[in-house]
């Protein structure tokens, strides 16, 4: 069974930086997707980025682009999500999640299976 543990996460000023990482346990991530998700207070959850199996394409939300960057070690069995010129609104907690398929999607979470339990990031002055 895949378990999947997200850490990195804390309190940050504006346009400060953190690195996300996303540790997987039980099972190889090398035929899974991995997708980052957020929920900010009193919002959706929504997608931020994702990365193929092989980590050779990737997908970003248009609010993060240029501003984050997902990246992925397959013989460590982490994904990683460096987040840069952070913002107030990107506020949230922020899961992983895998598919195991090639592709991968920031648009429907139904496709991911596996999910982390989430690591808050808060972005305050």
């Amino acid at each position: 069974q895949l378990r999947l543990a997200e850490s990195g996460g804390g309190l940050v000023q504006p346009g400060g930086s953190l690195t996300l990482s996303c540790e997987a346990s039980g099972a190889t991530l090398d035929y899974h997707s991995i997708g980052w998700f957020r929920q900010g207070p009193g919002k959706e959850r929504e997608g931020v980025s994702c990365i193929v199996s092989d980590g050779d394409d990737t997908k970003y939300a248009d609010f993060v682009k240029g501003r984050f960057t997902i990246s992925r070690d397959n013989a460590k069995n982490t994904v990683y999500l460096q987040m840069n010129s952070l913002e107030i609104e990107d506020t949230a907690v922020y899961y992983c999640a895998a598919d195991f398929s090639y592709g991968c999607t920031i648009f429907a979470e139904r496709d991911y299976d596996y999910w982390g339990q989430g690591t808050q990031v808060t972005v305050s002055s």
